[in-house]
């Protein structure tokens, strides 16, 4: 007791002192600093009083010069300490280890500046970490690959370095099929099971690798291509919610940098077994069969021009030349194989993903933008129907139109966005719906299910509007597509409302499947053919005729084409003749089915009009899509 008061006597005095006494506290300050630069030896003891010295000194550091925290620290511990030398010592101690600043009335707090450093470490871990749905939709670890898969992939490689480089066609589905059995030996391994939707998907995908085989048209042969890779994510990843449905294709790209790195573990784990007396024998029955296949082969082709024919085309043809992209294509397509086999091993859970609800609102605050809307469609689908039934001469005298095609015209590409804009609306308002229970329930059904149904009304008035269209210029390449989204659109709409009976578990991948439904349908039916078909009979109709537009389709419109009269039929197919003689000779696996019927048909029955007969029916000019 008596050494902590002549500690706090001495502090008091050090804070009011002035002049040259401030300057000697404020010196006993420094000497308390200058002695915890140098550790006490072990058994010294400070001498009686220090602890009031450094004390005076922090008081003195108050209206003279600045003192360090080792005073500050010095200070507190006197006070505390008991009397005595021990109670000097630890004050001169707790004075030497503290961190040079302030003291805690100056702003200085070392626990909160250890909190600081803390928190600022956290940050820094939290940034560094991955985003926590990231880590949700990671994978379990995959299996090891088995040889069955490494071979198939080797096979794809090779399939797709072989058949490929001429160009699209049955050798597409004939090089994937060992890429699907590389994903299925993967699965085997991994133990997952095929399920109901996951077949659907899949028979899907080989679907649609059909169209390329039978189209000649690149547009709707490229759809295909890419609802394809869409399906076979779905497939291999097995997703059901709208993230699984969106995301999964970019599953390919992390499985693809993954599937390299485990094949390449998979073959260091077999090159240990992998002996001479193992490779060695297959290697040389690989080489004897191949030989025989070259010597034999050889002398059947001499011996018969028909067998050397169909050899020739069975048998790729491969040239120096094109050895760099041969290459590029077995990588890219053993890659592939890869990130297929991959992703069915260990597949990212992209179903994890969870998007909160937004807030649920008030019933009057959310239906009554709706009901205005619904109104706003009821009103305009109330004109259209007036139109669709006799009242169109009055609509083109009240609007100034001259024709129906352009009332058509004018009108339908509005009505596209208005749908595409109906589904965003839909959308959003179920993130905002009221859910409060089994009544808002009904009361969103209701609402939304309206606005659906007059919807329905706007798409059938689009469809009319493109078919007088149609009717007055003919039908297009972009016609026929857009009144192919507006059809879909239309289904999408359907599925929402049956989704409001029925429940909504089932939507993602029903607009997904019939998404890719509509693309197998468009390439089936064939478009380049659809707008030839349509064409030629509107010739035979009115004899209206745009020969400049055939000039850009492709040779799947070569069957319709060719019931025209000379000399519009061979100005029509001059085109198509000119794109086939500049292809040159195509190999099976490069030649699509409508390919082949325009080539027969070329063959058959040459172009016979002259270059000056067909400019004089303006074959050649200038030709833009409205």
């Amino acid at each position: 007791m008596a050494g902590g008061a002549a500690v706090q006597g001495s502090a008091a005095r050090g804070a009011g002192a002035q002049g040259p006494a401030a300057q000697g506290f404020a010196a006993q300050g420094s000497g308390a600093q200058g002695a915890a630069a140098e550790p006490a030896k072990p058994g010294s003891a400070a001498p009686a009083g220090s602890g009031a010295g450094v004390a005076a000194g922090a008081g003195g550091g108050a209206t003279a010069t600045p003192v360090t925290a080792a005073a500050a620290g010095g200070a507190h511990a006197g006070a505390a300490a008991s009397a005595g030398p021990a109670g000097a010592g630890a004050g001169a101690a707790a004075g030497a280890g503290a961190p040079v600043g302030g003291g805690p009335a100056g702003g200085f707090d070392a626990s909160a500046w250890q909190a600081r450093q803390a928190l600022i470490q956290q940050q820094r871990a939290r940034a560094a970490a991955p985003a926590a749905w990231a880590v949700r939709i990671r994978p379990v670890e995959a299996a090891p690959i088995r040889t069955a898969t490494l071979i198939a992939a080797l096979v794809a490689g090779l399939a797709a370095a072989l058949l490929l480089g001429d160009g699209m066609g049955p050798g597409l589905l004939v090089a994937v099929l060992p890429a699907i059995a590389a994903a299925y030996f993967a699965a085997r391994a991994a133990g997952r099971k095929a399920r109901p939707w996951t077949v659907v998907w899949a028979v899907g995908c080989v679907a649609l690798l059909v169209v390329p085989a039978l189209r000649d048209s690149a547009w709707p042969a490229t759809l295909a291509i890419l609802s394809a890779v869409s399906l076979a994510s779905l497939a291999l990843h097995g997703v059901r919610t709208w993230p699984g449905v969106l995301f999964s294709p970019f599953g390919f790209v992390d499985s693809a940098v993954n599937g390299v790195g485990w094949a390449w573990t998979g073959l260091r784990s077999r090159s240990g077994g992998l002996g001479r007396d193992r490779w060695l024998p297959v290697a040389k029955a690989a080489a004897v069969a191949l030989g025989l296949l070259v010597v034999f082969g050889t002398l059947f082709a001499s011996a018969d021009a028909a067998f050397a024919d169909l050899l020739g085309d069975l048998t790729p043809e491969v040239s120096v030349g094109d050895g760099p992209v041969r290459v590029l294509l077995f990588v890219l397509g053993a890659v592939l194989a890869l990130a297929a086999a991959r992703t069915t091993a260990a597949p990212l859970r992209w179903d994890r993903i969870r998007i909160a609800p937004g807030r649920a609102r008030s019933r009057l605050e959310w239906a009554l933008p709706l009901v205005v809307l619904n109104l706003l469609f009821a009103g305009f689908n109330a004109v259209q129907l007036a139109v669709l039934f006799g009242g169109y001469d009055k609509v083109l005298k009240s609007t100034g139109h001259r024709s129906y095609a352009e009332y058509a015209q004018q009108g339908f590409w509005q009505l596209l966005w208005a749908t595409l804009l109906t589904l965003v609306v839909i959308a959003l308002a179920l993130r905002w719906a009221p859910r409060g229970g089994a009544g808002d329930r009904r009361f969103v059904r209701a609402v939304l299910g309206t606005l659906c149904a007059l919807t329905l009304v706007v798409v059938a008035s689009a469809l009319r509007r493109m078919d007088f269209y149609v009717d007055a210029y003919g039908l297009t390449r972009l016609r026929v597509s857009v009144a192919a989204m507006e059809l879909w659109l239309g289904l999408v709409l359907v599925l929402i409302m049956a989704a409001g009976v029925f429940g909504a578990r089932w939507l993602p991948r029903a607009v997904a499947g019939s998404a890719a439904a509509a693309v197998l349908a468009f390439g089936l039916l064939s478009p380049d053919g659809m707008v030839a078909e349509r064409n030629v009979t509107r010739f035979q109709q009115d004899a209206k005729i745009d020969l400049a537009y055939f000039q850009s389709l492709s040779a799947d419109a070569a069957p319709a084409l060719d019931r025209l009269p000379e000399p519009q039929r061979s100005c029509a197919l001059r085109g198509i003749n000119d794109d086939l003689a500049e292809a040159g000779d195509v190999p099976w696996y490069a030649m699509s089915l409508g390919e082949y019927r325009a080539r027969k048909i070329l063959r058959e029955r040459p172009l016979k009009a002259s270059y000056e007969d067909c400019s004089r029916l303006g074959t050649f000019g200038s030709r833009v899509e409205p």
